[in-house]
């Protein structure tokens, strides 16, 4: 060190500040202020990003509020869409519960009716067929019974003895 300090020289050492002073000068003229405004650009540049990702998330937030309402607003739709169906369903089948039992009553009414009507005209065809034999068994009996002198006054005295009886 010593050494140094015996090559000091004071006007090297003038004109090294001089420059020195004079680059700084330059450099503050010329490069500094490109390079503040640089750093300035970028930290705005940073700034407005901060806020557009602040404003992007409070309107992802709100979409997100957004879409849970149409999401539940869906729902409250699809219940109540469910629900009517279900009505609508339950509705149906008693309709056709009371129809199928109003149709089953008038089908039992009908068969009555005609079993009635048939057995009607079974028992008449019956009578009628029974009148005939009848009919017939007495013609033939008459016959047979007034072909004799004898046994035709007899009937007629039987014949006149109920008549007076009653």
């Amino acid at each position: 060190m010593e050494e140094l300090l015996g090559q000091f020289s004071f006007g090297l050492f003038i004109l090294q500040t001089v420059l020195f002073v004079g680059l700084i000068l330059l450099l503050k003229k010329f490069a500094w202020k490109p390079i503040l405004d640089a750093v300035n650009e970028r930290e705005e540049g940073i700034k407005e990003a901060i806020l557009s990702a602040e404003n992007a998330k409070k309107e992802m937030m709100a979409l997100k509020s957004d879409n849970q309402k149409l999401l539940d607003e869906a729902r409250a739709e699809r219940d109540t869409m469910i629900k009517e169906a279900t009505a609508i369903k339950e509705k149906m089948i008693a309709d056709a519960k009371s129809e199928a039992q109003t149709q089953g009553a008038k089908m039992i009414e009908q068969a009555k009716a005609t079993i009635e009507s048939e057995k009607n005209n079974a028992v008449a065809e019956i009578k009628n067929q029974v009148s005939s034999l009848s009919l017939e068994i007495a013609e033939k009996l008459l016959k047979e019974e007034l072909s004799n002198k004898e046994s035709q006054t007899k009937l007629v005295e039987k014949m006149l003895a109920d008549v007076k009886l009653n």
